[in-house]
């Protein structure tokens, strides 16, 4: 039987750019881990994607992950437009270079060696998960200012 982990994601930014954040909170069982850090010249994206480079980071291949974000330009550029990017040399539809495309490659070659499932959830509307990794991201924020 396949195990399970449930992650929750977010990215934070002070200014946009300016000092920001990443926070992870891996529920397995009645286990939970909690990660954190920053940057002090980052975006709110940038953020959001370190956020899930360190989730997956932290689970082994050969787990399930149920991956919880507030980021629809996180899900959807993971489950919709990296393939148009890839196909079209890391370029969009409007022909202009991809924003933070080094962080795309890295996301989709963890990807690849993981079973992830995409769940996208409203920001700062009360779900535990959600506001417990949007404080561990404002925590990362915290720490590089």
């Amino acid at each position: 039987m396949t195990k399970t982990v449930e992650v929750y994601t977010d990215g934070a930014c002070s200014g946009n750019p300016g000092p920001g954040g990443w926070g992870v909170l891996l529920i397995q069982g009645d286990r939970d881990k909690e990660l954190c850090g920053g940057e002090k010249a980052t975006t709110n994206n940038r953020m959001e994607m370190q956020a899930a480079i360190e989730a997956m980071k932290a689970v082994k291949p050969g787990w399930k992950i149920i991956l919880h974000t507030d980021s629809q330009y996180l899900k959807n550029g993971l489950t919709q437009w990296i393939h148009g990017w890839k196909r079209n040399g890391w370029k969009t539809a409007a022909k202009k270079p991809v924003k933070n495309q080094d962080l795309w490659i890295e996301l989709d070659a963890l990807c690849a060696e993981r079973d992830i499932s995409w769940k996208w959830v409203k920001g700062h509307a009360g779900d535990p998960g959600n506001e417990r990794a949007d404080a561990l991201a404002n925590q990362g924020m915290a720490s590089v200012r």
